[in-house]
């Protein structure tokens, strides 16, 4: 039995349920088919995006400074 990934038939390993399939067609769809799997493996294999590192969160901007006064931070009771 042959692995029907390395078979040089295109549709190697697929079942049609559509009767009339012709070679032409059965092509197509394998080599669309083929094509997304292997974008799809690709983007596996890529290293996923880190977050920021602990040192890029200590980096942020200081806070402003807190202006008392009416309609405005009264401390920290109502």
């Amino acid at each position: 039995m042959t692995d029907p990934a390395n078979s040089t038939e295109p549709a190697a390993g697929l079942r049609f349920l559509t009767r009339g399939v012709t070679p032409h067609e059965a092509a197509a769809v394998s080599a669309v088919l083929h094509g997304l799997l292997r974008e799809e493996t690709d983007s596996q294999r890529q290293t996923p995006a880190r977050g920021q590192s602990a040192w890029q969160r200590s980096q942020r901007g200081i806070r402003g400074p807190l202006v008392p006064g009416q309609g405005r931070w009264r401390g920290f009771s109502a």
